[in-house]
């Protein structure tokens, strides 16, 4: 248990609330918020459910969307009809190597190059940096990932 539980809570929120605006459901992101700062294994959706104050439509929804892409897993209890969501230990590398949004950013400056059809143009100029950024991005991740998961055990 939290030293300080309502600490601990302000920041479930708040850290789903930055996943909202960076694009990512509001209910996804509390339930992952929720799962990463339980002392316990994982959750069941009742758990989940009352530590959110939510119905459990809207944790039925989170937890199948959060399987979806692959941040959760569901693991069946012994004796018990309830399932336990869990997140791997490195689900936010999963969240970031599984994430096409650096390639899709990089084919919308592309399509914008060809919507501007002037290779002189400012606009060209911005959209070629603007693609090659992502795509040094996308394929320095990657690499990025690794090195993370080497620093990580040698914490260990």
């Amino acid at each position: 248990m939290a030293r300080d539980e309502r600490a601990l809570n302000d920041v479930l929120e708040h850290a789903a609330s930055v996943l909202t605006a960076a694009g990512f459901p509001k209910m996804p992101a509390r339930v992952l918020m929720a799962l990463t700062v339980t002392e316990q294994q994982g959750m069941t959706a009742s758990e989940l459910a009352e530590r959110l104050s939510a119905s459990p439509a809207g944790i039925s929804g989170a937890v199948r969307y959060l399987q979806t892409i692959g941040i959760i897993r569901r693991v069946s209890q012994t004796g018990s009809r309830r399932d336990r969501y869990e997140l791997p230990s490195d689900w936010y590398a999963s969240m970031v190597r599984q994430s096409p949004v650096y390639a899709v950013l990089a084919g919308q400056a592309d399509a914008g190059i060809a919507a501007v059809d002037d290779p002189d143009s400012l606009a060209t100029e911005r959209l070629r940096d603007m693609a090659g950024f992502y795509r040094f991005l996308e394929g320095r991740l990657p690499e990025l990932i690794d090195e993370w998961e080497q620093v990580r055990a040698s914490r260990s």
